[in-house]
């Protein structure tokens, strides 16, 4: 058995693994997403019962073997009761779980990733926020936090920062009012999902889901998710079919 290690993280997802045991994938700040066992977790008198399911966030002393961790114990402080209890809402983090998946890398730092998927999981909670706008802030600061941002803050076309009015996929950016003739594939869009769509980018995590926008702004932002999504994320997420609507 190798030395223990201290880790702070969330369970993305669990399994149950022979008669009794569980193997959990857990996104971790130190180690970024790693393999673990908790043995025996599936006996009712385990102390390891109540701390190996989807969504736990807390500190985990871990063994490190060499192609799996084996979970020793944990110091929980989030259970995210509000979400596991709320249909809608779980199926949401299980889609945000599976983007923090698809992206999580062992040995990597993801303190970033973990923040992001923790206050998104607050929000989801929250109730004050539409869940599908806590999808599109979700995924677009994922996908920039992963280096793949598109250019959002100025024209495709003449590298303009004023009247930023069209989307386009092909070109992977916006496209200001003189040139959006030239975009390939354009979607038009308000200023203020221009905006949004700025914001989300580059707003403190801690201000990230601090608004809401209006019907139409919201309809925009899931047609240019949509889309940033399909040229960035190169599979289909099995949860995005759990989705409500």
């Amino acid at each position: 058995m190798g030395d223990i290690t201290e880790v702070t993280g969330m369970i993305l997802s669990s399994m149950p693994v022979g008669e009794f045991d569980r193997r959990v994938v857990l996104l971790t700040k130190e180690r970024g997403k790693i393999s673990a066992f908790a043995k025996g977790a599936r006996k009712p008198n385990s102390p390891l019962v109540g701390i190996t399911r989807a969504f736990i966030f807390g500190t985990f002393q871990v063994y490190e073997g060499r192609t799996s961790y084996t979970i020793r114990q944990a110091s929980i402080t989030h259970y995210f009761e509000a979400v596991i209890s709320d249909l809608d809402a779980v199926c949401y983090a299980c889609y945000f779980a599976e983007i923090a998946d698809y992206y999580g890398r062992e040995n990597l730092d993801a303190a970033d990733m973990l923040n992001l998927l923790y206050v998104s999981l607050k929000a989801l909670a929250n109730k004050k926020i539409p869940d599908t706008l806590v999808k599109c802030i979700f995924e677009l600061r994922m996908i920039a936090l992963n280096g793949e941002c598109p250019e959002v803050f100025a024209c495709k076309n003449c590298g303009g920062t004023q009247d930023l009015d069209t989307y386009s996929m092909t070109a992977d950016g916006i496209y200001c009012h003189a040139c959006h003739g030239q975009a390939p594939d354009g979607i038009q869009l308000e200023e203020s999902t221009v905006y949004t769509l700025q914001y989300i980018v580059t707003a403190p995590l801690e201000k990230l889901y601090t608004f809401t926008v209006s019907e139409n702004v919201l309809t925009e932002l899931k047609m240019v998710l949509k889309r940033i999504c399909a040229k960035h994320l190169d599979k289909q997420m099995k949860s995005e079919a759990m989705l409500p609507g």
